[in-house]
């Protein structure tokens, strides 16, 4: 048990998720563990309190999810930098397990920061967490929530109201819609980072569109443009190995053409995006482009290079 704790700290210290997964896998069977785990929570280290509720996330289940709840409760009250930081950590943990009472432990930490009149950063982790436990349920909540929360920090639960609220169908032809604005198109594509259901993968050509409807101002300025292009790569690139394969011939084509024209972007990031995109979209023809554009910054232009030699690659096969 002292091995297993020692370990699970440095994973979790280090942002070793697999790591840390296995090994609460691994020990999972043994009766000491949720014991541990819970004694961990007592520790004034907040890095073991965080890998802690890392460890009851996995373990899952009705204990769990009312044991972070308690937890969450305790960490707000300090109201100091380790104290938000186990809160983030457990609001991931709680979007992670799938019990009832999980969603419920969210539901009401949404409550306690709309009294509150919270900072965007917490309302988007909370948005994140309750879009992984979504439910019918929590659309009267969400409405009402928003009702009494100033549009500047509601961003993201803003973007989940439009995916409770929407069929593939109706989300798809929002996408599309020129009135909708990029900024609002932006909170929605940022909640899909936390999970993208195989339901709503039809619904990312209509963002792609929007995206090469805007792809002049994006290149040539940084702004809403441009940040929508870079969250819109992030999300691709996120479920890469789900996304690229589902894409129709012609929603491809257009992603490649809508890189090659970012990778020029005066925005690194959607450039640096681009690139990455590019490399699963492109063809060999494209890597000149690349090499045109490759950044100055060694760490930017590695990934240029990269690219650009994968794409080389696929001549030769």
């Amino acid at each position: 048990m002292e091995q297993f704790q020692e370990e699970l700290v440095d994973a979790c210290a280090w942002g070793e998720e697999d790591r840390a997964r296995e090994l609460v896998s691994r020990f999972r069977a043994e009766p000491m563990t949720r014991v541990v785990l819970e004694a961990m929570l007592q520790e004034p280290d907040a890095t073991t309190r965080q890998a802690a509720v890392f460890g009851l996330g996995e373990l899952g289940g009705a204990a769990s999810a009312l044991r972070l709840e308690q937890q969450l409760v305790l960490e707000e009250a300090q109201g100091d930098y380790d104290g938000d930081s186990v809160v983030e950590e457990v609001i991931r943990a709680l979007g992670r397990i799938e019990a009832e009472g999980a969603r419920a432990a969210l539901v009401r930490k949404l409550e306690r920061l709309v009294t509150a009149g919270s900072k965007p950063g917490n309302m988007n982790s909370v948005a994140h967490a309750l879009w992984k436990r979504r439910h019918p349920d929590l659309l009267p909540v969400i409405r009402q929530s928003l009702s009494q929360l100033d549009p500047k920090v509601s961003g993201s639960l803003q973007g989940l109201l439009v995916l409770l609220e929407k069929t593939p169908d109706e989300l798809q032809a929002w996408a599309r819609d020129p009135s909708v604005t990029l900024e609002y198109k932006t909170r929605v594509v940022t909640v899909l980072d936390a999970d993208l259901p195989e339901a709503l993968l039809t619904t990312l050509s209509s963002f792609i569109s929007a995206a090469s409807a805007s792809s002049e101002e994006a290149v040539s300025q940084t702004g809403e443009a441009s940040y929508y292009c870079n969250r819109l790569f992030t999300l691709l690139l996120l479920y890469k190995e789900q996304v690229i394969p589902a894409l129709s011939e012609e929603t491809r084509s257009e992603l490649r053409t809508l890189a090659r024209r970012l990778v020029a972007s005066v925005d690194p990031n959607c450039s640096l995006g681009a690139a990455v995109v590019l490399e699963s979209v492109g063809l060999p023809e494209d890597a000149p482009l690349l090499e045109t554009h490759r950044p100055a910054e060694p760490i930017l232009a590695k990934v240029f290079d990269d690219a650009a030699r994968a794409l080389r690659s696929r001549q030769k096969e």
